[in-house]
């Protein structure tokens, strides 16, 4: 990118700097068309960051000179996008439920549909919650912020991703009903609760390798394979729920858009009694299992 800016520049015989924001866009766009649909809005980001101004200054003035060591570090972060490396990484942050959260290589970038399980663990009205797989504490934060009666327990195998939610609780300002557990699944068991979500490992190990470039080389594949079948830590989820909810609880899980029967099921068999439903997300592809009014034996 460098060279190529730099050798028109010269070519054209051209006296004003090529460090600025329009020429820097003009080139990001076409280097980032391989990666991304959305090449403009991701050049815009990334320049954005690096200039600490919003999209909006960053459009507005178009003119505007670029630092050597800022065009430097552009320059830098537009090839490792390019090279296929995710932009939330880049940047560090993403967007969920409204809200910012940080991202780091140790947790999922969180995506659209699970907004859809915060929508229907808000509509339930819990007073207490466990997260279990919190990651990033995406699913565990929102709630804590769009419910502030709400104490939720975030639980996560991974102590890398348990600092990342700990910082994003403090940002929103919940750390002290966000409380994080390490343990794996529901142990440790904290409860009685009156609602369990996750967003579990769900693809079928066989069908990682399958996954774009961008999703299999750098997400952690301990948030993303499921075992043989994808189940695996669905089945763990239902078997160990009751436990630790109350009588009459509820269990929210997001699953793969094709486990919609195998989940349900799996639901029906380990609690014949409970009500079993399934929920789409916006695109109209089966997102959430819902098992409801769970009782202990």
């Amino acid at each position: 990118m460098i060279p190529a800016l730099l050798a028109r520049h010269i070519h054209n015989g051209a006296s004003r700097s090529p460090f600025v924001v329009g020429l820097i866009l003009s080139e990001a766009i076409a280097r980032l068309r391989s990666v991304t649909d959305t090449p403009r809005l991701e050049a815009e980001v990334l320049l954005s960051y690096v200039l600490g101004i919003s999209r909006a200054s960053l459009l507005a003035h178009p003119e505007r000179a670029l630092t050597p060591s800022q065009y430097v570090a552009c320059v830098a972060l537009i090839e490792r996008r390019a090279s296929g490396y995710p932009l939330p990484y880049l940047t560090g942050r993403t967007e969920f439920c409204g809200l910012e959260f940080e991202v780091t290589p140790e947790v999922l970038i969180p995506r659209p549909e699970t907004e859809t399980l915060v929508e229907l663990a808000l509509a339930c009205r819990p007073m207490t919650v466990v997260d279990v797989g919190t990651g990033s504490g995406c699913i565990a934060v929102s709630l804590a912020v769009f419910l502030p009666q709400v104490t939720v327990y975030a639980i996560d195998i991974s102590h890398a991703a348990l600092a990342v939610a700990r910082r994003n609780a403090e940002r929103h300002h919940v750390s002290d009903r966000v409380r994080l557990l390490a343990g794996d699944v529901l142990s440790p068991r904290p409860g009685p609760v009156d609602l369990v979500v996750s967003n579990p490992p769900y693809i079928p190990s066989s069908e990682c390798a399958l996954l774009p470039p961008s999703v299999r080389n750098y997400e952690p594949r301990i948030a993303l394979d499921g075992g043989p079948d994808g189940l695996t830590f669905i089945r763990r989820l239902l078997k160990e729920s009751p436990a630790v909810l109350r009588p009459g609880g509820r269990l929210l899980i997001e699953i793969g858009n094709t486990q919609g029967e195998d989940a349900c099921h799996l639901a029906h068999a380990i609690f014949p009694q409970a009500k079993v439903s399934l929920h789409k997300d916006m695109a109209g592809r089966d997102r959430v299992l819902q098992v409801s009014d769970i009782r202990p034996d």
